[in-house]
């Protein structure tokens, strides 16, 4: 099921963190927290990472990557499978550029393992329930009850 990139931004708007899934060559899955920077107006998420420019085993674990959102409050669920690309193009870094991330870059946006991450979804799913709450608690305050 793909939903359009305005559905996405409305199920993942307040949500700045993602599990980004990678997969490593030993087939193994890698997963870790990614901090959104940009949601453009393609449906294309952006992320900064650290990728070593000769490091061209880097490129083939981002080929496929996965995105998963969790608002635990609302009850909403979002999962994300994609293209991933990077790059080190300067005009992009300098563009998402945050003081933020300064702690994990100390060089600002020359630092050299600096490299920015662009996901491009092919396929999303999402559950959201808003009065999910309510129907879990009475599913098992039912199931107390037939025990």
């Amino acid at each position: 099921m793909t939903h359009a990139p305005s559905r996405l931004a409305q199920l993942v708007e307040d949500q700045r963190i993602a599990m980004l899934t990678t997969c490593q060559p030993d087939g193994e899955l890698d997963a870790r927290p990614m901090s959104v920077l940009d949601l453009d107006a393609s449906g294309c998420f952006w992320f900064f990472t650290e990728h070593a420019p000769e490091d061209q085993a880097a490129h083939e674990r981002y080929r496929r990557v996965n995105l998963s959102f969790s608002d635990c409050g609302s009850a909403t669920y979002v999962s994300i499978s994609g293209r991933g690309e990077l790059s080190h193009a300067p005009d992009r870094i300098a563009a998402l550029w945050t003081d933020a991330a300064r702690p994990w870059f100390p060089d600002g946006p020359e630092s050299p393992r600096l490299a920015v991450l662009k996901v491009t979804p092919q396929r999303s799913e999402f559950w959201d329930a808003p009065d999910s709450r309510i129907v879990r608690g009475a599913a098992l305050a039912s199931a107390t009850l037939d025990a």
